[in-house]
């Protein structure tokens, strides 16, 4: 593609820089970027890349804009909260280069139209927030030989890579990470919060890791992952090499096609560990409990958040004893009592209900929705965050 005038003195900045000149802008225009996720990082690199003249970003998203994302979503904002973000994010392209080819896909990244999606596009950028999403990106840009520019915050933390099957050196994610986790041990970010500046940082590594691959320059985070911390505001780089014994990118790959990325992870199922999915052990609905409340049962209500969070929004009676403390505080609660856990949604009580059991607590219950669900359904002033 060819630099118009109104293009010229759009990217001059650009122009003007050898190792990008005419040519490197011209490269960034006939390039194709997948952002898979228009959330915390998707933001940053949909801004940054389409103001630097990538001409095709594709947008991957099923979730609309939520008052929880304002702080670090930046490229949606108080009036878009309730729209599709792929749409509200198209529209700010769309403001900052109307040059730019946004496509949308308002569903979720899933196996049945991964390879279909990907296959249209020069590069991916992984802003994903889970495992089994990660995984599956990752497969798909080894079997499509694309470059995946991976990326992952927590809290004050982020890291950075850059997974080229291209290059015969360079790792794959599952090369780094093998295995998942087991389900809930890790939490999200809307379980553990994370600093609203955070994806601003590590997103924007990540689109200038995309840029550099566009024009050719150089030196990539293939077989490098950098470790940022925010509170030390320090950069730490690991060197990652490749698993000649990766059952996807080694010599010999077992694993030759997508696979069922829910039942890799664990999601849904029972695991070796004692903990079980909400749909197999005892649940109440928060309308359930506020009858048992009202009733004047007796059990012990426990609420296994942080205290942090238990600062910001409380259920009446309950009491406080963070997840990471269950086992060692176990003394604390009577395995006669009936005792129902709750928090913010339901996942880490469950993960409280799997430790306790194997202590041998048997009368415990889980409250389906957590806090989330207490505030929508019952006291409609318990803040939701």
């Amino acid at each position: 593609m060819k630099l118009n005038q109104e293009q010229v003195l759009r990217y001059s900045r650009h122009l003007i820089m050898p190792e990008v000149g005419v040519e490197g802008q011209e490269k960034l225009m006939d390039a194709k970027v997948l952002l898979i996720g228009s959330g915390g990082l998707g933001s940053p690199n949909a801004l940054y890349l389409s103001a630097a003249g990538v001409g095709t970003l594709g947008l991957v998203d099923f979730d609309v804009v939520d008052h929880t994302n304002l702080h670090r979503q930046v490229i949606h904002g108080t009036d878009d909260v309730g729209k599709l973000k792929v749409e509200s994010a198209r529209e700010a392209i769309r403001d900052i280069n109307p040059n730019v080819v946004v496509k949308t896909y308002n569903l979720p990244f899933k196996r049945d139209v991964a390879m279909d999606i990907a296959s249209h596009y020069d590069i991916i950028v992984d802003g994903t927030d889970n495992f089994q999403t990660r995984y599956l990106t990752n497969d798909t840009c080894v079997f499509l030989k694309k470059p995946n520019v991976y990326a992952s915050i927590f809290r004050f933390d982020g890291q950075a890579t850059v997974f080229n099957p291209n290059d015969s050196e360079s790792p794959c994610y599952r090369c780094l990470y093998p295995e998942p986790p087991p389900p809930g041990e890790v939490p999200s970010c809307a379980e553990g919060g994370v600093l609203g500046i955070l994806p601003g940082l590590v997103g924007l590594i990540q689109a200038t890791e995309t840029i550099k691959l566009i024009i050719g320059k150089g030196r990539s985070l293939v077989g490098r992952l950098l470790l940022f911390n925010a509170l030390e505001m320090t950069f730490d780089e690991l060197k990652i090499r490749r698993n000649p014994l990766c059952p996807v990118c080694g010599k010999n790959p077992t694993i030759k096609e997508l696979v069922d990325y829910d039942q890799f992870c664990g999601i849904g199922r029972g695991n070796e560990n004692g903990d079980k999915s909400n749909s197999a052990m005892g649940e109440i609905t928060v309308r359930e409990l506020k009858a048992r409340m009202d009733r004047k049962e007796k059990f012990t209500l426990l609420d296994v958040r942080e205290p942090s969070e238990f600062d910001i929004a409380q259920i009446p009676g309950a009491r406080l004893i963070p997840l990471g403390d269950v086992a060692g505080r176990a003394n604390e609660l009577d395995t006669a009592d009936d005792i129902i856990v709750h928090c913010r949604s339901g996942v880490r009580s469950a993960k409280a209900i799997g430790v306790l059991k194997k202590m041998g607590f048997q009368k415990l219950t889980n409250v389906k929705g957590g806090i989330q669900a207490w505030s929508d359904e019952i006291d409609p002033t318990v803040p939701k965050y």
